[in-house]
């Protein structure tokens, strides 16, 4: 397969520099250039049209969200924001989600080692991830190169296979990735507020979850906040997994269901990792948990909701049609894990019907 083509646009030399080092190790991807503007990047677009491209926010003479509107009016091509992202500007960031950027990474920052490698191999894989992504009319899938990974037995051990019993309360696990931040918004604002508890693995950087979550309480009847550990998965709240550098897990305690927000390894070259989630709602939760996997790339969380289905919950996946890249449910569905493959539109509806009592 050819590699996938990026054009690298940020105001900062040294950005542009670690940018096209990190993107050039892997075979992959080819950096074709490295603009300092969106005015320097629109005539390289004129010479070539990228199959990606990676946006500073904050740029001279105009910034990235007005740059990302006007490229989307005129010549939509998958766009992953890039940013030195503190916590004050991720409602910017929110912003160019909703003009039409397929996802988010982190500037690359110097620092411990293992954090530096980490941080290069979601640059890369976020990056072949966008030139996947559906802009209207169906783009050519290309095949990621293998790179091993670890499974959620890094963090806890397989469920037993003996289905918890049902009790009055229903949990529902949801997992997305790229095309996820819009999805889950239409999913939500279209729950009522007595809602059973959900707990959503959004793959994101850190600090960003926060906002995120901020923002969707703003617009839903669902009460929605950013997982802390410990806290109680209640009807009518939704917990976001903080992202980064923590894992998410659903815990029992005697009556009731709780998060735990703990330390572990990248899984599935995630963390937080939706095999973490599903897992441990197979082996805490089983008949009482629906389990929903949603658009994006790789094959994070196909693992785990096959445990959640043996386990006796629910599952669904959301269909080819409706998702930004279908890598994430394809996978599922090819494991024959989920009960039922279901459009965007559908999946409040069904998550409902199928925790009612």
């Amino acid at each position: 397969m050819k590699p996938v083509r990026v054009l690298i646009i940020d105001d900062s030399a040294s950005v542009r520099q670690a940018m096209t080092a990190i993107l050039g190790e892997d075979p992959d991807i080819q950096v074709i250039a490295a603009a300092a503007d969106s005015f320097a990047a629109a005539r390289y677009i004129q010479e070539e049209v990228p199959d990606v491209i990676t946006l500073d926010v904050e740029m001279p003479r105009m910034d990235g969200v007005t740059f990302l509107r006007k490229l989307m009016s005129q010549r939509p091509i998958p766009v992953v924001m890039c940013s030195s992202l503190v916590e004050e500007g991720s409602e910017t960031l929110l912003q160019a989600l909703e003009a039409g950027a397929v996802d988010v990474i982190l500037k690359p920052r110097m620092g411990v080692a293992e954090h530096l490698n980490e941080a290069k191999l979601m640059i890369r894989e976020t990056v072949k991830g966008a030139a996947k992504a559906r802009l209207g009319a169906r783009r050519q899938v290309r095949a990621a190169s293998p790179a091993q990974k670890l499974t959620a037995d890094a963090v806890l051990p397989p469920p037993t296979g003996r289905a918890m019993s049902r009790t009055t309360e229903m949990v529902v696990c949801i997992g997305a990735s790229t095309g996820g931040t819009e999805a889950l918004r239409e999913v939500l604002e279209a729950l009522p507020a007595n809602s059973p508890g959900i707990v959503i693995v959004q793959h994101m950087p850190e600090s960003f979850t926060r906002a995120f979550a901020k923002r969707l309480n703003g617009l839903c009847q669902v009460d929605v906040k950013e997982a802390e550990d410990g806290d109680t998965v209640m009807r009518g709240h939704v917990l976001i997994a903080p992202g980064g550098l923590r894992h998410t897990l659903l815990e029992r305690q005697g009556a009731r269901y709780v998060v735990s927000v703990k330390e572990g390894p990248l899984v599935s070259r995630h963390r937080p990792s939706v095999d973490v989630l599903f897992r441990s709602a197979a082996r805490n939760a089983g008949s009482n948990a629906v389990g929903i996997i949603m658009t994006g790339m790789g094959d994070d969380g196909a693992r785990g909701l096959l445990e959640m289905k043996q386990a006796g919950a629910r599952t669904f996946a959301q269909d080819e049609a409706t998702s930004v890249v279908f890598g994430m449910p394809k996978e599922a569905i090819a494991r024959n894990a989920a009960d039922k493959v279901i459009p965007l539109g559908n999946i409040a509806r069904e998550l409902l019907q199928a925790t009612a009592r």
